[in-house]
């Protein structure tokens, strides 16, 4: 349709508000409708996605039509992740104040590039920085960069300790690139997180040549089997073992990493908001002493998605490495953004970042964390009643569950996942396959839990039926 037919109909659009009427409806819907749906999309819901199977469309569709069919196929074949059922890769629920706060803002559709682009968004990327600092008592001044997850956190805080390491032998990488470069150390876990090694190897560091220390029975890294540290080393530790959720000895390893010389980076994923906890902060003791640290908001800490953070004690090595330059780019002296993460164009996530933080506070967290660990540790109390076996020390939010069998543990998670009464995820644990259980969602309740755990055991009878 030409410019002259269409653009005025948009315009319309915008003056009537019906079509967000219509989609603010379709949500309502949903949320209605969140507790009795399926935590899994059925198969026979899946079949109607082939609807979505078209051509490229030649010519514009009604807008009434597009939103009936996006909410007719796509909302039965959505994840209710946001309910509290849902216990699979660490997916937290949505604050309501921090969803509604980000549905204002797609509306208002800001890039967060440049204070110029969105001061509201530069604002509070300044405000958050503040206080997940003091929240997690990270060192003043600790740089934070809001990326879409902490996979992209890591590969910025890898890239920042890169260029300091390198720095400090007189070699610059913005300059020089790697080739010919000194040669540096990376000192991990053998059960770090795949993120890390990707990040490795996308920076060139190569996942191949890291020095692999041993991880105890729960996964945490043995700070005796720890090599020799020096400056040229990176040493990645975790806040929350991705199956386990155990910690690392942050005290006792990052005071041998820091005499050293050595860069600490702290894969925290899901496990860094336990510093916010006055029960389970103890877990993080000795973190601050770390130069880097990655976090997601959207995990346990129920930011709405997508809401990953970078920090970084020294704030020119990461700004070194996300450095960007052109006469047209307009900085100020205020925060702009992009001096922080790789991206330029960037949705303004610090929007609903910061309604999180407000409305919960720091004592509305501290009771976020504390239930969340509550709920994994009477979940798990609940399943080895009823005889299976918990393979894990539940320290935070994460279970880690084996039936008598390996066949019949695989067997019941298939049951459980295709039952969408609730929904986990599987993992190998010392070469056998365990049921991983993660709890990141306010939603869950006690009842919930109960009538998981319910679930769980006719899936396993269900396993010994057919085995």
């Amino acid at each position: 349709m030409s410019k002259t037919t269409l653009f005025p109909e948009m315009k319309n659009q915008m003056k009537t508000k019906e079509l967000f009427e219509q989609a603010k409806g379709y949500a309502y819907d949903y949320i209605d409708h969140l507790e009795q749906m399926p935590v899994s999309p059925a198969a026979s819901s899946l079949t109607e996605m082939k609807i979505f199977d078209e051509p490229m469309p030649a010519e514009h569709c009604e807008a009434e039509e597009l939103l009936g069919l996006l909410h007719r196929y796509g909302s039965i074949n959505t994840v209710a992740q946001t309910g509290g059922k849902y216990f699979g890769f660490v997916c937290g629920g949505s604050v309501p104040v921090s969803l509604a706060a980000k549905w204002l803002s797609d509306l208002w559709d800001q890039n967060s590039a440049l204070f110029v682009l969105s001061p509201i968004a530069a604002k509070l990327e300044e405000v958050c920085e503040k206080w997940i600092t003091e929240l997690l008592a990270l060192p003043r001044g600790t740089a934070a960069g809001f990326v879409s997850g902490s996979s992209t956190a890591i590969i910025c805080a890898i890239a920042a300790a890169r260029n300091e390491l390198l720095r400090r032998q007189n070699w610059d990488v913005n300059v020089n690139g790697l080739f010919g470069a000194p040669p540096l150390r990376v000192v991990l876990s053998e059960q770090a997180h795949s993120s890390v090694f990707k990040a490795l190897a996308l920076l060139g560091l190569g996942k191949g040549r890291v020095e692999l220390v041993p991880a105890d029975e729960q996964g945490r890294i043995s700070p005796e089997k720890l090599p020799a540290l020096d400056r040229s080393t990176l040493l990645i530790l975790q806040a929350g073992n991705v199956n386990s959720g155990a910690f690392d000895d942050f005290d006792q390893i990052c005071k041998i990493a820091n005499e050293a010389g050595a860069w600490v980076h702290v894969d925290g994923a899901f496990g860094l908001w336990a510093a916010a906890s006055q029960r389970f902060h103890s877990l993080t003791r000795g973190m601050e002493k770390a130069d880097s640290w990655s976090a997601d908001a959207h995990k346990t800490l129920n930011t709405p998605y997508d809401c990953g953070v970078v920090l970084c004690k020294d704030r020119s090595a990461l700004v070194g490495s996300m450095q960007a330059t052109g006469s047209y780019i307009q900085y100020s002296e205020s925060r702009d953004g992009m001096l922080y993460t790789p991206e330029m164009s960037r949705r303004a996530r610090s929007i609903e970042l910061w309604a999180t933080l407000k409305y919960l506070g720091a004592s509305g967290i501290r009771e976020l964390m504390d239930s969340l660990c509550e709920n994994a540790r009477y979940f798990a109390e609940k399943l080895s009643e009823n005889g299976f076996a918990v393979k894990n020390d539940v320290v935070f939010n994460q279970i880690l569950l084996q039936c008598e069998t390996a066949e019949k543990t695989t067997a019941t998670l298939k049951h459980i996942q295709a039952g969408g009464e609730c929904w986990c995820g599987g993992a190998t644990w010392h070469n056998e396959p365990v049921i991983r259980i993660s709890v990141s969602s306010w939603q869950t309740t006690k009842e919930d839990i109960d009538d998981c755990v319910e679930v769980f055991k006719e899936c396993r009878a269900m396993a010994d039926a057919t085995a």
